[in-house]
């Protein structure tokens, strides 16, 4: 087994009909862009029942048609928020928890401790973070996952991780391993995966991978580590 292995997105993502929810955070191949990905899918009406919406720089899930929709709790949130030298990406309202933790002082993990999995049983989907850390034309970043001690969510299993940003490399974490009943969730250490130069090409390989019917949004942003200029992509399926 090669641990140093680098898989390309499109491969790991390829015949997957249900990876979940997915952040990949790393550095582009020449050195010079942070990335940031986020996706979502679904399998219910109400969680496809969704877009990803951009304000004042922050991003969010919205309902695409507000009569339909039946439970926000968990669909509902602010999935990508930037706290001075610092953005925050997960897959639910655990971004405010981390920026509201920031700003008391405490760390991105101690933030998460508060947190635990989704109360969605079986399946006790898993609560997935990142944070890329800015500093003199550089980053570095961090990783985290709640997930279920059992199958009964009885207690929090907590996982973080912690990444110096090296060009060409990402780490993917994602709730599910495959679809399941219940579905089978996240297990061992974020993925390595490339990360070309080029954003459009980097969001197209992401989205073109995911499964076309359970496929909802993606959302992945660029940032030039020396002049901080901000490119971002947005895919919606609903439309």
């Amino acid at each position: 087994m090669d641990i140093y292995k680098i898989n390309s997105i499109g491969n790991l993502l390829e015949g997957n009909t249900y990876p979940g929810r997915g952040i990949i955070v790393g550095k582009s191949a020449d050195g010079e862009n942070a990335i940031a990905a986020y996706f979502i899918m679904g399998r219910s009406a109400n969680s496809r029942n969704r877009v990803f919406v951009e304000r004042d720089g922050a991003v969010f899930t919205e309902a695409f048609d507000p009569s339909k929709l039946e439970d926000p709790s968990l669909i509902i949130y602010a999935a990508l928020r930037d706290y001075e030298n610092k953005l925050i990406v997960t897959n639910g309202d655990q971004t405010d928890t981390v920026y509201e933790g920031l700003q008391a002082g405490k760390t991105f993990h101690s933030s998460l401790t508060v947190r635990e999995f989704e109360p969605d049983g079986p399946n006790f989907t898993p609560r997935i973070s990142a944070m890329l850390e800015f500093a003199e034309d550089d980053f570095t970043y961090s990783m985290s996952i709640l997930k279920s001690a059992d199958a009964e969510g009885t207690a929090c299993n907590r996982y973080g991780f912690d990444y110096p940003s090296l060009a060409g490399l990402g780490h993917f974490i994602h709730t599910y391993v495959c679809d399941g009943n219940p579905i089978p969730t996240f297990q061992g250490e974020p993925e390595r995966v490339a990360l070309g130069n080029n954003i459009d090409e980097v969001a197209e390989e992401i989205w073109n991978a995911l499964n076309e019917d359970n496929k909802i949004s993606l959302y992945v942003r660029f940032v030039n580590l020396k002049t901080k200029e901000v490119q971002n992509r947005m895919i919606n399926k609903n439309k």
